[in-house]
């Protein structure tokens, strides 16, 4: 847990759940009851000029309560779980300042965890095979690995990670794949990882302790929960999203960008290019973001910390909130 210079407890509270289940109005309650300054854990709403299609908090909502870790980043620069610990660490530190609490609250559960508890404190399975991003990450290699087969991947491995292809046997397709995906997902080579989880149970001062955060996630009927993701969807599309990315392409952004393989991104720019009608392209993310709400929620349910709630029992969760700032 964090302490002050004095060894008083700061507390943290988060708000986690799949994406449309209603995380922003019982944040921005709790901010405004308790005097809390929010602090984004989605790894999509660091990017500039990526609002609509990211579902980012309002400029009213913006206005009224304080937030942190948005736009903080452009759509062509790497941003992974090891940048966003360092900007999470300061925002919290800059919160506590003002004695305000830092209200934690996102879908990328990855990024909560590593703040949590230390990125390096992953265990081998934890630390990158539960990432959201792990499917399209995988397809992509897995991709490599069929159009340029495993001497190209073993090539890749030894210039971002040589301690393990050092180790690693290049016909291992496992390992190869498994070291090329955790290094993509984080930016740290899986022997980097392996190698600092064996120094923490020496030498535990060099790592970030666990965390004490009171973790609330929302959760719905699975059919309540589609049917909100269709409709805000289709009014994605309404809004404006074919501009934003329109927007995003004119400014030099490409399409292969990692933020614009993303839900929604990759979607509009099908129907942009023509390759898909309106009607496909919003169908299509529909499905994408159901599939990505069920990944979401399969990561959060193996918390067994995460105390659960209906959106509309927001009362209950401002009492849970309440009597824990009081202990």
């Amino acid at each position: 847990m964090i302490e002050t210079s004095g060894g008083t407890k700061q507390r943290l509270v988060a708000v986690v759940g799949p994406t449309a289940v209603g995380k922003t109005d019982l944040v921005l309650r709790i901010a405004g009851e308790l005097h809390a300054e929010i602090v984004n854990v989605d790894s999509m709403q660091v990017y500039r000029w990526m609002d609509i299609g990211t579902a980012k908090p309002s400029l009213r909502e913006r206005q009224a309560i304080r937030h942190h870790l948005l736009d903080i980043a452009d759509p062509d620069e790497e941003y992974n779980v090891c940048r966003y610990l360092d900007d999470a660490e300061r925002a919290c530190a800059e919160i506590y300042s003002r004695n305000k609490l830092p209200l934690l609250t996102g879908g990328t559960g990855l990024y909560l965890k590593g703040f949590q508890e230390g990125v390096f404190s992953l265990s081998e399975d934890q630390a990158a095979a539960r990432n959201m991003e792990e499917t399209r990450l995988r397809e992509k290699l897995e991709n490599e690995l069929a159009e340029k087969g495993r001497a190209h991947l073993f090539a890749k491995l030894e210039k971002c990670d040589s301690a393990t292809a050092a180790r690693v046997h290049p016909n291992d397709t496992y390992r190869l794949l498994r070291a090329l995906l955790i290094f993509e997902q984080t930016g740290v080579p899986w022997s980097v990882h392996l190698d600092r989880q064996k120094r923490a149970t020496v030498a535990a001062g060099n790592f970030v302790p666990r965390r004490e955060i009171l973790k609330i996630g929302l959760v719905l009927d699975r059919d309540q929960l589609y049917e909100r993701i269709n409709r805000r969807t289709a009014k994605m599309f309404d809004a404006g999203l074919l501009e934003e990315v329109q927007s995003l392409l004119d400014r030099g952004y490409g399409a292969d960008l990692k933020p614009m393989q993303s839900i929604g991104y990759r979607h509009a720019v099908k129907l942009l290019s023509g390759e898909w009608g309106r009607e496909e392209a919003i169908r299509m993310m529909a499905r994408d973001t159901r599939r990505y709400a069920k990944r979401q929620f399969t990561w959060f349910k193996k918390d067994r910390e995460i105390k659960w709630f209906d959106p509309g029992r927001s009362d209950g969760v401002m009492d849970l909130v309440k009597e824990y700032l009081q202990g």
